[in-house]
């Protein structure tokens, strides 16, 4: 192998790496950290513009300094004018529709990519907008992707102002005009090729100019060139010390200033105590240094988080889970409804949007008046009126009387999944795995510390040399991060299964939640049973129904998207419907609404009637059955009597769960089904009668009694009761009933599955344990081989990183292992 010591060509990438080192008396900018050519003083502090400037004396005035606490010079250098028509392109309409993910009007939403974004410190400022500009109501960052998730007040700010409001302060967003999709940025990984290349450079170079120390020539050991060629090494160590390694220093400094030890501090330590050890001996001539080892360590260090990184993107669960995302719509084909799969919706699609369901595309209204409730996207519960022509944003539900809309948009999973995970939904994190792992690596840098400054004291009087290779080789080979990586990666991969096989969750934390279980409450309409194939039949009092009649009952139903209701509509296809005014659900009772200036009642008796004992005094002659009864104009006309199938497997998950868990039957209806049920559920474990507020009750009474409860029910009347619970499921059929209140959907197929994904939850946190013991045992034995001082720093970073990648391929190959025992 050749390498070239400094020919021109490669002097541009030597002195852009030295741009690293600051020159002496020459001030840096308090902001952004850049040199002052042109000093300006501002409140006793040095800034290198008037950019810089403004931006701190805004920070100032808005009691927002501790951006500056974070990290040193955190700021983006704003030596340069801001061209204020830039961004004038952002007042198109079309431009504009484009990259809004939601706009009521008043309320606009909007996710920008700033490839600024680098520290903590720019969490703090972006996410604290909203009290450096008004008219910005909340914005969130998303730091591994770079970007920035905004509400803003329309009537106050453009889009236009707002983007020019965080170019002002340095996080001007990368807007790309051919990309509109967002499509994945990988620009994060760029600077691990400019720094590898650096380091390279740095390397090859050392190791050339020390070739006569490893072949030990005389001539140039006793001639002036080994002076010289030891002062050229230390040249090319400097951009390879404050360039190439500057995040391992950059991320101990920052943990040092909030008073913690990261995995980086004993990294950052090593490369300092070779860099003085070896300036000490080219200085004072008493040897060669160890620039060639340092080159090398920062080399390899860089090409192991680069292969760490990559690993990480490619396995990106997030991305992974958003395909699977189990809604399905109803579309509407020359009059047909048909339930289609969301990846399978396409611009200028007609779909048919029932009361409470989600609108999970953009769209135009195109028939009826709706009501949507924005909450999931803007935090604001008071629903939104539309007419004909409007436009509608994904996120919203639906309240009121059916409505259609055409697709004017593709689906965006990404958007779906981030109103799933909005902070409005979370639940109160309790200890976990996760945070076990964050503790043992917090406690786990000090013990590291003590054990190498331990092994440099014993070996320093024998030998200096190798009391810092046992120092720097301790140091180095001992690594946290495998702790850090076992539970991400086991519980990204047991979610990746679990969605190929149609059952969905959130996030990770769900998984690690499952497997804290001990109490499992099912709602029984719609969740136990199976109402797709329930047979359906009208039992009358008095007359029968005329098809005038049947028509009034098949055009409200037409507008639920209750099970019940839509098992009805299906029974009456062949009849025609007619237009419905005020339609009305009440929540756990039943629907109501005029039609043709006819009232139309259909639910339970009681809702029917008013009479709150009527259901517990009914003698039922039906068996897995329910009930809706119809009220025409005040009169009860009878009822439709459902008999239910439950779904298949019901028995022998009862059975399994039994073992294992408390398990609880919970159901709106009366008590006929008492005698069945109580065959696979202990009675006293059954109740009846239940409104939703009664199902919620139910699950705060059982927390209170210190068990931790998985609600299952299907998303429509359970919402409360799903959001209690420490875990909410929802059994999905072809249905739009998804909930952001739930933690997870169970396509209705995967029923015999629940107590199989109970074991897989805890089978997850199984290998989590072992990937620990195995994370524990590698540093031991590291530690065991660097102490002696035999182990050369070089050997210590290879064997690092490749930990890392030994710890990823545990977890996936036990996750998959697992995956297939349990039948996912």
């Amino acid at each position: 192998m050749t390498f070239i010591i400094l020919y021109p060509k490669n002097i541009y990438h030597f002195c852009a790496a030295m741009k690293a080192v600051k020159p002496e008396n020459v001030e840096v900018c308090y902001h952004c950290g850049e040199n002052c050519e042109t000093e300006i003083r501002f409140d006793e502090k040095t800034f290198c513009c008037e950019g810089c400037k403004t931006v701190y004396s805004l920070l100032s005035e808005n009691n927002l300094c501790n951006y500056y606490n974070l990290n040193q010079t955190p700021g983006v250098s704003l030596n340069k004018e801001i061209n204020n028509s830039k961004f004038a392109y952002l007042d198109d309409e079309q431009i504009r529709r484009k990259l809004l993910n939601f706009n009521d009007g008043n309320l606009s939403s909007v996710t920008f990519y700033i490839p600024q974004i680098h520290c903590s410190s720019c969490i703090f400022l972006l996410e604290n907008l909203y009290r450096l500009k008004q008219g910005i109501l909340r914005s969130n960052v998303n730091f591994l992707k770079r970007e920035v998730n905004l509400t803003f007040q329309n009537n106050i700010l453009s889009l236009r102002q707002v983007v020019e409001a965080l170019a002002q302060i340095g996080y001007e967003p990368k807007i790309n005009l051919n990309d509109l999709q967002r499509k994945e940025k990988n620009q994060h990984l760029q600077r691990y090729y400019t720094k590898i290349g650096v380091a390279f450079f740095a390397f090859g170079n050392i190791m050339l100019l020390s070739f006569p120390e490893y072949l030990g020539i005389d001539i140039i050991q006793e001639s002036s060139f080994r002076k010289f060629f030891g002062y050229l090494n230390f040249a090319l160590a400097l951009p390879v010390l404050f360039y190439s390694a500057e995040e391992f220093f950059t991320s101990a400094w920052n943990a040092a200033k909030e008073k913690t030890l990261n995995m980086d501090v004993p990294i950052a330590l090593g490369i300092v105590a070779m860099f003085i050890r070896s300036c000490y001996e080219i200085f004072s001539h008493t040897g060669a240094g160890y620039f060639d080892t340092l080159a090398s360590l920062v080399l390899l260090m860089l090409i192991g988080r680069l292969f760490q990184n990559k690993t990480y993107d490619t396995l990106s669960f997030e991305r992974d889970y958003q395909s699977y995302f189990p809604i399905a719509v109803t579309v509407l084909n020359t009059g047909e409804e048909r339930s289609v799969p969301l990846t399978k919706i396409v611009v200028g699609n007609r779909l048919l949007i029932r009361n409470q369901e989600l609108i999970p595309v953009d769209g135009i209204l195109l028939k009826g008046n709706g009501n949507i409730d924005y909450s999931f996207v803007t935090g604001e519960a008071t629903p939104i009126a539309k007419q004909s022509g409007d436009l509608i944003f994904a996120g919203g539900k639906h309240l009121g009387s059916a409505i259609e809309i055409e697709v004017t948009k593709d689906v965006s999973h990404s958007y779906l999944t981030q109103l799933w995970n909005n902070s409005i939904f979370q639940k109160q994190e309790q200890q976990n795995i996760s945070s076990l792992a964050s503790k043992m690596s917090r406690w786990f840098t000090p013990i590291v510390l003590f054990i190498a400054i331990a092994a440099a004291i014993f070996w320093w009087n024998k030998d200096v040399s190798r009391a810092i290779n046992a120092f720097t080789s301790v140091l180095i080979i001992t690594c946290p991060c495998a702790l850090a990586l076992s539970s991400p990666f086991t519980l990204g991969n047991v979610l990746r299964l679990l969605n190929r096989s149609g059952i969905h969750l959130k996030n990770t934390f769900t998984i690690e939640k499952l497997a804290q279980i001990r109490s499992i409450v099912f709602d029984k309409t719609g969740t136990l049973t199976n109402t797709k194939n329930a047979r359906i039949e009208f039992v009358a009092e008095g007359e029968s129904l005329s098809e005038d009649e049947l028509s009034l009952i098949k055009s409200l139903v037409f507008h639920s998207s209750h099970p019940l209701s839509k098992k009805v509509y299906e029974h009456l296809k062949e009849i025609s419907k007619f237009n419905t005014n005020d339609f009305k659900e009440i929540e756990g009772k039943g629907i109501e609404g005029f039609v043709n200036e006819n009232s139309i009642k259909i639910g339970s008796k009681r809702f029917l009637v008013g009479d709150k004992n009527t259901d517990n005094s009914e003698v039922s002659d039906f068996r897995h059955a329910s009930k809706v009864y119809v009220g025409i104009n005040g009169n009860v006309r009878g009822f439709f009597l459902i008999k239910n199938e439950y779904r298949k497997g019901f028995g022998t998950l009862m059975q399994l769960l039994r073992e294992r868990f408390y398990v609880f039957v919970l159901s709106g209806d009366n008590d006929a089904e008492r005698n069945f049920l109580k065959q696979h559920v202990n009675e006293e474990n059954l109740a009846f009668h239940h409104q939703p507020q009664d199902k919620l009750n139910y699950i705060k009474n059982l927390q209170q009694q210190g068990k931790s409860v998985m609600m299952i029910g299907d998303g429509l009347n359970d919402a409360g009761a799903l959001k209690q619970a420490d875990v909410g499921l929802v059994i999905a059929d072809d249905i739009n009933n998804f909930s952001p209140a739930c933690d997870g959907i169970v396509e209705a197929e995967q029923f015999e599955k629940l107590n199989a994904l109970m074991q897989f939850s805890k089978d997850g946190v199984r290998v989590i344990k072992m990937s620990f013991a195995i994370s524990i045992l590698y540093n031991l034995a590291g530690v065991a081989l660097a102490i002696p001082g035999t182990m050369s720093p070089i050997v210590a970073a290879i064997i690092m990183p490749l930990s890392s990648v030994t710890i990823i391929l545990f977890t996936t190959l036990g996750a998959v292992f697992y995956g297939k025992k349990r039948g996912f």
